[in-house]
């Protein structure tokens, strides 16, 4: 991957395809994306960018919580230093919660906003998530983040670990190994700055962009109940279900999300 220098630290990325560019936001996996980018229904139209966040893979590690406005204000400096004036943006999980912030922080920067199962904690369901991620945090305070990420992945992915670790493998080699080293990010950095994220209803009616949510047919009650609120508080807002998955659905599926995803860029062009 290439590397940028913004903000005082260093960030990975990757460009794939030529055409409207799109920014590509990871959460827990800093390289989920990588199925979704080998879609010629996304990658043939699209200049597609990846990268990791700080604290993911080879970009600069600071301290913990790391505010979801931090994350955004890094990917707006990563979009100057590439020289993009205005961009599609899409996220997952975590990823769509920063997708969702550089949209209301740069309304003139963002065209359109995919949000795959966006992680927002504040939502009712959010308790009874965090009962059932219990284990996960346990495991990581006492220092056992391999089985941490296993016993977090299944929950989330809605499959157990064998079968999880299997198909993240086959999707994105050396990935599981990766998230190891990646836990003390995401226990320690991520989900603290997220769970002090302030998304109300006054904010999701401030993303003016088009919206697509998109939500796995099989996933827990927490993204579902996301997919509502935002039905209910983004005013152009769109909906796909992707039928048969959970909430890793752009790496189960990546062919139907691509293409969900092409429509809705192809509809809504960065420059009208």
């Amino acid at each position: 991957m290439d590397t940028a220098t913004i903000n005082g630290i260093e960030l990975e990325y990757e460009i794939r395809g030529a055409g409207e560019p799109v920014l590509l936001i990871s959460p827990v996996l800093a390289d989920s994306f990588v199925p979704l980018v080998a879609e010629p229904a996304l990658n043939r139209d699209h200049r597609l960018i990846r990268y990791h966040k700080r604290g993911w893979s080879g970009s600069t590690h600071t301290p913990g919580p790391v505010p979801v406005t931090t994350h955004a204000a890094d990917a707006l400096a990563l979009l100057d230093h590439l020289g993009i004036d205005r961009v599609h943006v899409a996220g997952h999980s975590s990823g769509a919660a920063v997708a969702a912030q550089l949209a209301q922080d740069h309304p003139d920067r963002i065209a359109t906003v995919a949000l795959l199962e966006l992680a927002l904690l504040s939502v009712p369901a959010g308790e009874a998530f965090f009962a059932q991620a219990a284990p996960a945090f346990e495991a990581y305070a006492g220092g056992e983040p391999e089985h941490a990420l296993a016993l977090f992945l299944s929950l989330v992915g809605g499959m157990d670990w064998e079968r999880c670790r299997t198909l993240l493998e086959e999707r994105m080699p050396g990935s599981v190994e990766q998230a190891v080293k990646d836990a003390d990010t995401f226990f320690g950095v991520e989900l603290p700055g997220l769970a002090e994220w302030p998304f109300g209803p006054d904010d999701a009616a401030a993303i003016r962009q088009p919206v697509l949510s998109v939500l796995g047919s099989r996933t827990l009650p927490l993204w579902v109940e996301v997919a509502a609120f935002l039905r209910a508080t983004v005013p152009d807002v769109e909906e796909c279900v992707i039928d048969g998955v959970g909430h890793l659905l752009h790496i189960e599926q990546p062919r139907p999300v691509a293409e969900a995803l092409a429509r809705f860029l192809a509809a809504h062009p960065v420059t009208p």
